[in-house]
């Protein structure tokens, strides 16, 4: 047994309590009540509320979009940045007169920003009408918490300091159908110094590799078709265990397991990023030839002082080595603008660097103040007025890079997993190349799930919009 995973006599013990809040379900209503679930934040978030969602569904809930209609309302929060919190904040206010207007309805609260002692503080003094309130290392014991929340009447907070447990053999409740998200570790070593992630989160703790693997049999028996192993930073896999397997390995793994599927993963760090591992994307079939490769600076210093364990040198050389083995490679980002104490020259080399990758698209951030990391604690003089400007800068020029980049598929034909309806445009449908560019196009509901080819017709900035030209076999 994995020291970090859940006990399977616990696992028997938190049981009990689903069959005791199925028992509480069943009397006080006459039949299913409804429970409606928002989770903020990354993809992680999501994976955690699908496996929430799982334990819901089986102590008796079912689930509801309109939040006027539920018994039960749950928040999974992200605390990355001050304006994730703030929208959490508003949305939880937002939620008084829904419980006025039926005072048995129960209001819960998880995720990252529970983790935190000053943020549960917060909401019990401010917000007396939030029933449930736990951190992300107590996730596995939520039948315990609602069974606790549904029958003792009072609030119920729970949030232990530790580096939290793996949760295994927990019912899923999937949000989609063919697009599935697959933790294989949970945690961050890193201690990057803006970063509250590792806070909240706790330490690296790998999932066994039978596990993910059996996991992955499952979906893709279930049909699943787009697969995205998750950690905070999968490159870490397997570290300080015994399974004699890293992240290149456990790819190669799943992709020899047969099935028309693509593999994903998320998020990759470049002190981590090995030649062996994109060698591996490179040589596997079924590996999306898309790397998110977080860069957040492209000044030596600002990297030293962010504690991110790399050079600027370094990352090019990752880069130009993923670009020859692959050269079709869509590599994409996240970039921190306006660290404490950056340059304007600081700032240009971040710039410079954007220029020579040519990103496929970057996730851009102004720098947001966590309290209780150590960037929060060093001089800032930079104006908000002058982070604003850069950033603008910073995103004017990468969507001229992606507006290049889309151009020249501009008459191409695309393999395309249909997701669903476009966000954008409800007449369109909406998939993902291989290089995780959105594509939207017209086409009957019916090909949703389905891997199509699209032929590129109208090249946006971020996005393409094609022409469905036919379904492929699988």
């Amino acid at each position: 047994m994995n020291k970090t995973t859940v006990s399977e006599e616990e696992r028997l013990f938190q049981h009990q309590f689903t069959l005791k809040v199925q028992s509480i379900l069943s009397a006080r209503y006459d039949k299913r009540p409804l429970a409606f679930v928002h989770t903020y934040g990354c993809q992680g978030n999501v994976a955690d509320s699908e496996r929430i969602k799982g334990m819901l569904y089986e102590m008796g809930y079912d689930f509801t979009d309109d939040i006027g209609q539920a018994d039960f309302v749950l928040y999974n929060t992200c605390a990355v940045r001050e304006h994730a919190e703030d929208r959490v904040f508003g949305n939880v206010g937002a939620l008084k007169p829904y419980k006025k207007d039926k005072p048995s309805m129960k209001i819960a609260l998880c995720g990252c920003m529970m983790q935190q002692q000053h943020i549960r503080d917060k909401m019990y003094k401010s917000y007396p009408f939030v029933d449930l309130v736990f951190g992300t290392h107590a996730i596995y014991k939520f039948p315990q918490l609602m069974f606790e929340m549904l029958s003792g009447g009072k609030r119920v907070y729970f949030a232990p300091d530790d580096n939290g447990l793996i949760m295994e053999d927990v019912p899923v409740f999937r949000d989609k159908d063919s697009k599935a998200w697959l933790p294989i570790m949970y945690g961050c070593n890193n201690f990057c110094t803006y970063c509250i992630v590792p806070y909240v989160r706790g330490r690296e703790r790998s999932r066994e590799p039978e596990r993910i693997i059996n996991e992955a049999k499952e979906l893709i028996s279930q049909g699943y078709k787009d697969i995205t192993l998750l950690g905070q930073n999968v490159n870490s896999y397997g570290k300080n265990t015994d399974f004699n397997i890293d992240f290149a390995d456990l790819i190669k793994e799943i992709n020899s397991l047969e099935g028309d599927f693509i593999i994903r993963f998320m998020t990759s760090h470049p002190k981590d990023c090995t030649k062996k591992l994109l060698d591996t994307m490179a040589s596997c079939d079924k590996v999306a030839k898309h790397i998110h490769l977080p860069f957040q600076s492209g000044n030596d210093r600002i990297l030293k002082q962010m504690n991110r364990h790399y050079t600027r040198e370094k990352y090019l050389e990752l880069i130009n080595y993923a670009k020859k083995v692959m050269p079709d490679i869509s590599i994409t980002s996240d970039v921190i603008v306006g660290f404490p104490g950056e340059t304007t020259e600081e700032f240009n080399d971040t710039l410079s660097l954007i220029k020579e990758v040519e990103f496929t698209s970057l996730f851009t951030f102004i720098y947001s103040k966590r309290e209780g990391t150590p960037a929060s604690l060093m001089d800032d003089p930079i104006s908000k007025e002058e982070k604003s400007r850069r950033f603008k800068e910073l995103c004017d020029l990468q969507e001229q890079i992606a507006a290049k980049r889309t151009a020249k598929m501009n008459g191409k034909t695309y393999r395309v997993l249909c997701e669903g309806i476009s966000r954008n445009d409800s007449s369109l449908l909406s998939g993902r190349t291989d290089g995780n560019v959105i594509i939207e196009f017209k086409g009957d509901n019916s090909l949703i799930g389905k891997y199509v080819n699209v032929k590129v017709t109208q090249p946006l900035n971020w996005i393409v919009r094609g022409e469905f030209i036919n379904v492929l076999n699988g």
